[in-house]
């Protein structure tokens, strides 16, 4: 019996493909192409590929996409690989590194970084932090912020004492110039996230685990 090179799973959300990744990338081609015109679909169905341990290249994968979708009502909505290049692990690597910066953002200074950032110190009024990831200051927080400045919406932004004039999380931006009743009540230790409609929003730190329960790996604590 000839080796099936794809399994297809239902799920309520679609139909998953399990593509297999020992075999010639041909093979799984023409196979994906028998697959996909057998039987008869009604109304629109998403599809997830899961390449596995095959690595593709964007152009193969746009193949395989154009496969699935000539056929049928299939729209594939993703493509999953346990793989990734170099170049992706760098990137990954760079966007997860923690900076520790010590002193003050002056008025007119502005400080990069990839990652997340810890500021030992103030940020003063025309200071500026821009970051990847998450930003927590351990001081005043009185000039600008932008955390997940490559569209990283799950970002945070806290300070031990928060009166920012902006507050800019991935492609969101908030003017501080007509604060929240809560942060006027609350300038100390709170920490800024995207919320509900893509709007900005403000809570305590100890309501942090609760908003962003990935943010940490550390298993622990109350």
């Amino acid at each position: 019996m000839k080796k099936q090179f794809i399994h297809i799973k239902g799920t309520k959300d679609g139909l998953v493909l399990r593509l297999d990744d020992q075999c010639s990338y041909s093979e799984l081609v023409e196979e994906l192409e028998k697959k996909v015109t057998e039987g008869h679909l009604d109304g629109k169905i998403d599809v997830q590929l899961h390449l596995g341990k095959r690595y593709c290249t964007p152009e193969q994968k746009d193949q395989l996409t154009k496969v699935v979708e000539e056929h049928q009502k299939l729209c594939v909505k993703n493509i999953q690989s346990d793989v990734i290049t170099m170049e992706e692990s760098f990137k990954q690597f760079e966007t997860n590194r923690f900076e520790t910066y010590v002193g003050i953002v002056r008025s007119g200074q502005t400080l990069r970084v990839t990652g997340d950032i810890l500021v030992l110190g103030d940020v003063n009024p025309n200071g500026r932090i821009e970051a990847g990831g998450n930003v927590h200051i351990a001081g005043k927080l009185k000039g600008i912020v932008h955390a997940g400045v490559n569209g990283n919406d799950e970002a945070i932004v806290y300070a031990s004492h928060f009166e920012p004039t902006h507050v800019l999380i991935g492609n969101h931006v908030e003017v501080m110039t007509n604060e929240s009743q809560f942060i006027l009540d609350h300038t100390h230790q709170i920490f800024a996230y995207l919320g509900e409609n893509d709007i900005i929003a403000y809570d305590r730190i100890q309501e942090l685990r609760n908003i962003r329960p990935n943010l940490s790996t550390y298993k622990g604590g109350s």
